[in-house]
């Protein structure tokens, strides 16, 4: 395992972030994670439970129920900022540099939307999630 794939691997593994994001997903799915689940599937899952926590935000939002936006948003926030952590910034570049600044803009979109009930801002994060999550499924089918 390269060095770089072991720190990603040991990010993920790290029980002080990433359980708290991995729980996160598992909370709203019946999927179920096992200890050879390699951390490309790892990051995969977590795009998918960022991608569903901002669907559930946006129909609460439009209901008007307060509670379950502000749990699917805070899961949503947490699966980024995590997705946020675990950037090697050293073996990532520019790539890991630009991902942060996105990242990063996301975050601070979904915090507006939060305290604004601006459903376009999650609207939004979602369009600029979901082509990340494709890219990172296109890198798993083609290994």
């Amino acid at each position: 395992m390269t060095k770089a794939r072991a720190q990603a691997h040991d990010c993920l593994r790290s029980p002080a972030v990433s359980y708290a994001a991995v729980r996160q997903y598992q909370s709203a799915s019946n999927s179920v994670l096992f200890d050879d689940t390699s951390p490309h599937q790892l990051t995969a899952k977590l795009f998918d439970g960022a991608l569903s926590r901002l669907a559930t935000a946006r129909g609460a939002m439009a209901c008007g129920e307060t509670p379950s936006k502000l749990r699917a948003m805070s899961g949503a926030l947490a699966i980024i900022e995590h997705l946020r952590a675990c950037l090697d910034m050293q073996a990532g570049g520019a790539i890991s540099r630009n991902l942060d600044a996105l990242y990063d803009y996301m975050l601070r979109r979904l915090v507006h939307a939060n305290a604004t009930n601006d459903a376009a801002a999650v609207d939004e994060v979602a369009g600029l999630l979901r082509p990340l999550a494709d890219a990172w499924e296109r890198i798993g089918t083609s290994r």
